[in-house]
């Protein structure tokens, strides 16, 4: 079966940016797609230190959070959704370390992979963080599911956000977007494989004289 995991990256496990999740989840299990939902929000994730060790051991040297155990979910599933509350504009810090170290860490290939994120916000920074968000998956080679609106939900408490009607149609619509396209990309794969990834060239411009 298909499964998608989904990451909770709010402080808190039950408040506006899980709403949001949480109508993804329960119109995906719908569709006939596995979910999970991981909490990261409230742990002690710290950045990455560019220390190497995941280039020659294939995970992040820091095994006390849950970076690690989130890369192995990862690489199980079909897709990925992130969720983050708005923290001045972008997604909060505990999410964009989580983040860094989980796309860098892990040398599974992502491509292919179903990425969405979404936002939970009181009014404004929605957009600017969804950008954030959709360029951990752009950069991995995975496909973006849309919705018929930016992926946000508004309001200052959980109950202001299940009253957001809109977000929470706008949620659904992913959901059904996202597997409808794990659909699609596992039939075609079946059927002719995936599309061919070159990475061989790395542009750097050192023999460019000043």
């Amino acid at each position: 079966m298909p499964k998608v995991l989904l990451i909770n990256g709010s402080p808190h496990p039950q408040g506006c940016t899980f709403v949001a999740l949480d109508e993804v989840r329960k119109t995906l299990e719908q569709e006939g797609i596995e979910t999970e939902l991981l909490h990261v929000g409230h742990r002690a994730v710290r950045g990455c230190v560019a220390c190497g060790f995941c280039n020659a051991n294939g995970r992040c040297v820091f095994d006390d959070d849950p970076v690690n155990e989130a890369a192995r979910l990862f690489e199980e599933a079909d897709g990925l959704i992130v969720g983050s509350p708005v923290y001045y504009g972008s997604p909060n810090g505990t999410v964009l370390a989580f983040l860094d170290r989980l796309f860098y860490s892990t040398s599974f290939s992502k491509h292919m992979k179903i990425g969405a994120g979404v936002v939970s916000c009181r009014r404004g920074g929605n957009t600017a963080s969804f950008d954030v968000l959709n360029k951990y998956f752009t950069i991995s080679g995975m496909p973006l599911a849309s919705s018929t609106y930016w992926n946000q939900i508004h309001g200052c408490t959980p109950e202001q956000a299940r009253k957001d009607l809109e977000g929470l149609r706008t949620m659904r619509n992913l959901g059904r977007n996202m597997a409808f396209l794990i659909r699609a990309v596992a039939a075609q794969k079946e059927k002719e494989g995936l599309p061919l990834e070159e990475h061989k060239e790395f542009t750097s411009f050192m023999d460019v004289k000043e």
